[in-house]
């Protein structure tokens, strides 16, 4: 599978606690993995953006330190999840200017200490 940071199929995050949720969007960290929830923009930064601790490994499913990260439908389908995907993606085609571009998502991204891709 590819590495993690060039997928671009929708992927979800299980926390040590067993709770699985979407990744709006991801980011290379020095210290591990920076994660945007979906509706982060409508949220108090510390509520939607989050930062995981630890080495990212595997292919796909990839792992850092407790929490596992997937494709969304792979290893068995979530239908909350794809629920929750489909609702995501209607409210990105919908909010038209609401959701700031990726550019402005970038830049809170790397002022969060993460490595951006080049633009």
């Amino acid at each position: 599978m590819a590495d993690l940071f060039s997928m671009t199929a929708p992927l979800t995050l299980r926390n040590p606690q067993g709770e699985e949720i979407l990744l709006a969007e991801i980011y290379k960290h020095p210290k591990g993995l920076l994660y945007f929830e979906p509706f982060w923009h409508l949220k108090e930064p510390e509520e939607g953006i989050h930062l995981i601790k630890g080495w990212v490994s595997g292919e796909g499913p990839w792992k850092i330190s407790d929490y596992i990260i997937k494709v969304l439908a792979c290893y068995g389908t979530d239908a909350c999840l794809a629920s929750d995907f489909a609702q995501w993606q209607d409210y990105r085609m919908a909010a038209g200017g609401e959701y700031p571009p990726q550019p402005l998502i970038d830049a809170i991204a790397t002022k969060l200490g993460a490595m951006c891709p080049p633009a």
